[in-house]
């Protein structure tokens, strides 16, 4: 009965399910049919545009883990549209009320697009895991080490906001200090090859940053090289 009162309808059901509650529904020609999904193709709604409906996706990059939080957050943030026509014009008309920003994201991209959004998400939670794993080692506890590294995220994501982010890199990548990053390896490697294994990954690139940063030279990109992965050549 909703759908039949609509011109406009959301299906905002969990990824799996959106072509199944799709393929259920009598769609018309003058609906529009969008989901909420970051990695399902709009094509999901095919049973919709095989009706003559015009389909679209609607992707608010924002966390709705505590509403009232996303709340704060919604103006400023970004959504992103896939449509066209009408309906595009529709979503952008929405987003603009809502106070967002609108990324255009071409068909055939949405797995790669929400992949790189869990790395600017939740994937941070999982760096601050790692982080109080390794200070838990030495006795100190999540909490305690929460409050001490959180801020330390909130100022690297304000650095970031206002330097970019070859400007707000910090630490031994930021100067060059490659015995900093053999110091880093040696002791992990006293708790396990995972942790190391993780620390080489970011540190490759922290090193890139560092080289889109400038300041420093070929020769002491090449100590940062070495410091990372000891045991493979290099060349400049």
């Amino acid at each position: 009965d909703a759908v039949d009162a609509a011109q406009l309808v959301f299906i905002t059901v969990p990824d799996d399910t959106i072509p199944v509650v799709a393929q259920q529904i009598a769609w018309r020609q003058d609906h529009c049919v969008v989901h909420c999904s970051g990695a399902t193709e709009v094509l999901a709604l095919s049973s919709a545009s095989a009706c003559g409906a015009e389909i679209g996706g609607f992707h608010p990059l924002q966390l709705f883990a505590d509403p009232a939080v996303a709340l704060n957050h919604m103006v400023g943030s970004s959504v992103a549209i896939e449509a066209s026509g009408r309906l595009d014009t529709e979503l952008r008309r929405l987003a603009k009320g809502v106070g967002y920003r609108v990324i255009e994201l071409p068909p055939g991209v949405r797995g790669i697009y929400h992949a790189a959004t869990n790395y600017a998400a939740s994937f941070v939670l999982s760096l601050l895991g790692e982080a109080c794993d390794l200070w838990r080692s030495f006795g100190i506890n999540e909490e305690n080490a929460l409050a001490a590294l959180l801020p330390l995220t909130r100022g690297t994501v304000e650095a970031a906001v206002a330097a970019g982010l070859p400007g707000a890199l910090a630490g031994p990548f930021s100067r060059g200090d490659a015995k900093v990053v053999a110091i880093h390896l040696q002791n992990l490697s006293a708790i396990g090859d995972v942790h190391v294994q993780l620390y080489r990954n970011l540190s490759m690139r922290q090193l890139a940053l560092a080289r889109r940063r400038g300041n420093l030279s070929d020769e002491v990109l090449a100590q940062l090289t070495a410091a990372i992965n000891p045991n493979t050549k290099t060349s400049m």
